[in-house]
């Protein structure tokens, strides 16, 4: 549908509603492609007719370089990620061809093509498509968060925090002056709206990444007084590579650093797949834990996550092994009890994490490992209530641990 025919005035009177609007949606924390297929609608109803928008801005993602979103009037709206790490040659001979790649690595901050003239100034393969979907001008705009020089000519695979959005229509003769005058009084409230959920999202993303996801989210609500916890029953998981010191005496540094990336990306993975919350990293090691507020039979969900664990390291190393490369075991230990989970640290630096009588029994048991030449010990407190249905849980006796009062019976699993 195109957009009603409106005097400048009254398009003038509409965007400055509409910046209202978009401000509101930013201190709302709307989700953006909420927000956008609204704003896109409320454009056209103005007097600007869009047929397709197209915004993107980065993201603080370990894996996620960038998200975009795109409104269609006709279509379904979409969003896309975009790998930080991408090396697909296709994707990345794509942008290179694309308007927006020309609008980052050139000083410039928009640029402006008619898509039904005969012989455009400029010409990139999508404009194909969206000539052959009835576009007739394409209007793009960039925008740096953290700089005046809107202008500049930056790395296009290196995004600063910002956005690029793209906008085309499809009525006849394209936009006018008045209409792109209009767009461009836009960005501003547009940037502002993007970067109150991007600086959102970088929050999650980043509390989340080095926090871990539960404890990311009690951190964003405001949980960040040093000293503050709570008391929750959990099972304590102890993680750690076998091997390790011989390892980084005689690897390099790089190479250490992508083994532990590899092993510790197949421990996380597991957990979390489990509904577990890895709390941190020790050099080699890795502390998680299973709430029982939240997985009521997590002793049982832990004992699962190890099992899988150890199959999951049975194949790496086979395959690494046929590879001629470095193999690597692991040590595991699973102990239950009540645990203070919480901050803690000096008044600039804090902690988010668990300690506890139970925190350090299970250091204990993992420090037994090597001792009775077993890869995974669990618990009585875990392996007593599942021993009726896991037979594989096996005890290896009764032990005096260092600094813990009472004796303690160990299980493997066989």
């Amino acid at each position: 549908m195109a957009a009603p025919i409106v005097q400048n005035f009254e398009m003038a009177a509409a965007l400055a509603d509409l910046t209202n609007w978009l401000i509101q949606q930013g201190l709302e924390n709307t989700p953006t492609d909420v927000w956008l297929a609204e704003c896109c609608q409320r454009i056209n109803t103005a007097g600007i007719p869009l047929m397709r928008v197209n915004l993107s801005t980065r993201a603080h993602h370990p894996e996620i370089g960038a998200v975009a979103f795109r409104w269609h009037r006709d279509k379904q709206s979409e969003r896309f990620t975009y790998s930080r790490n991408s090396n697909v040659d296709e994707l990345v001979n794509e942008y290179r061809q694309s308007p927006l790649y020309h609008l980052m690595s050139n000083p410039i901050s928009e640029l402006r093509q008619r898509l039904d003239v005969p012989d455009p100034e400029l010409n990139f393969p999508m404009f194909d498509d969206l000539r052959a979907a009835g576009a007739t001008e394409y209007f793009a705009a960039k925008r740096f968060f953290l700089r005046k020089d809107q202008t500049a000519a930056i790395d296009p695979s290196r995004l600063e925090e910002g956005m690029s959005i793209s906008m085309s229509t499809d009525a006849t003769g394209g936009f006018t002056d008045a209409q792109i005058d209009g767009l461009r009084a836009l960005l501003a409230p547009i940037c502002l709206t993007i970067k109150c959920g991007a600086n959102r999202m970088m929050a999650e993303d980043i509390t989340s990444t080095y926090l871990g996801a539960d404890a990311g989210k009690r951190v964003l609500s405001g949980d960040i007084s040093r000293g503050s916890s709570e008391t929750i029953s959990a099972v304590i998981w102890y993680f750690d590579l076998q091997g390790f010191t011989k390892m980084s005496e005689t690897l390099p540094g790089p190479a250490i650093i992508d083994i532990l990336n590899d092993c510790f990306g197949v421990a996380v993975e597991i957990v979390e797949k489990h509904g577990g919350n890895v709390l941190k990293f020790m050099g080699d090691g890795m502390l998680a834990i299973f709430d029982l507020n939240t997985i009521p039979d997590a002793g049982r969900v832990a004992i699962e996550a190890a099992v899988e664990l150890r199959t999951a390291f049975a194949a790496r190393n086979a395959q690494y092994a046929a590879d001629g490369q470095i193999t690597t075991g692991f040590t595991l230990a699973l102990h239950a009890g009540d645990v203070l989970y919480g901050n803690i640290g000096g008044k600039t630096r804090l902690d988010f994490t668990v300690i506890g009588p139970a925190v350090n029994t299970t250091a204990r048991i993992l420090g037994m490992c090597s001792l009775v030449d077993q890869t995974i010990i669990v618990s009585s407190k875990v392996a007593e209530p599942l021993r009726a249905t896991r037979p594989d849980l096996v005890s290896l006796g009764q032990y005096r641990l260092r600094g813990v009062t009472d004796r303690q019976e160990l299980f493997t699993l066989d």
